[in-house]
Parts: structure tokens; sequence; C-alpha cells
């Protein structure tokens, strides 16, 4: 159960900066797709090493959490807009995650 609320907490965080005005929030100088890409990164990374046995799910999860964020930001009218590169960058750390996972359970079969 602790993990479900961490993790629903983690995803409360980021729709909260994906949605609020942008006015709201700090500037910060990273590139925005760079963000996106890091940040779904440790949202899937996290959600595997929650449950390794479930990572299609958590892909797909996360997958479609940012597709929804990017609906919403399409349709608030609060600064914010929809963008399909930022939903491909969510998908790029989606799949760098899975990746580093996936060698990390390789490097511990090979230990056992």
């Amino acid at each position: 159960m602790l993990r479900f609320v961490a993790y629903g907490l983690v995803c409360a965080a980021i729709l909260y900066v994906c949605l609020a005005p942008t006015e709201a929030l700090p500037t910060v100088n990273v590139w925005d797709k760079a963000e996106h890409a890091v940040t779904w990164g440790a949202l899937a990374g996290l959600g595997f090493l929650f449950w390794p046995r479930r990572t299609a799910a958590v892909a797909v999860f996360a997958l479609a959490f940012g597709a929804a964020i990017e609906l919403l930001q399409g349709t608030m009218g609060l600064g914010r807009s929809a963008d399909g590169f930022d939903l491909l960058a969510d998908a790029v750390g989606v799949l760098g995650a899975l990746g580093v996972f996936a060698l990390l359970r390789r490097s511990r079969r090979g230990r056992a």
C-alpha cells in the first residue's frame, strides 16, 4: 500500500507542475524535452522498482499519464498548450528507464 501512496504522490507532483499556470512556476533553463524525458524516465523507473513484474503495465500507465496531461494542457487555457513532441519525449524517458531496468535485471541474473 505504501508503494501506491508514494507513487501517487509523485504523480500528483508531476500533475501539478505540468498543469499549473506558467507564471506560478520557477524558470528553469533546461530544454523542455529533456525535462519531459527525465521526468517520465524517473516516473517509470520508480514504477519498475516498485512493481518489477509489471513493467509493461507501468510503461503503459506512464505513457497514458503523459497523454492525459497533454490533453489537459491543450484544453485548460492556463498558458499551457498540448505538444505531441512532449509526449514523444515522455516516451523516450520511459523507454530509457525500461532499458536501464532490463540491464540491471540481466546483471543481477548473471550474478545469481
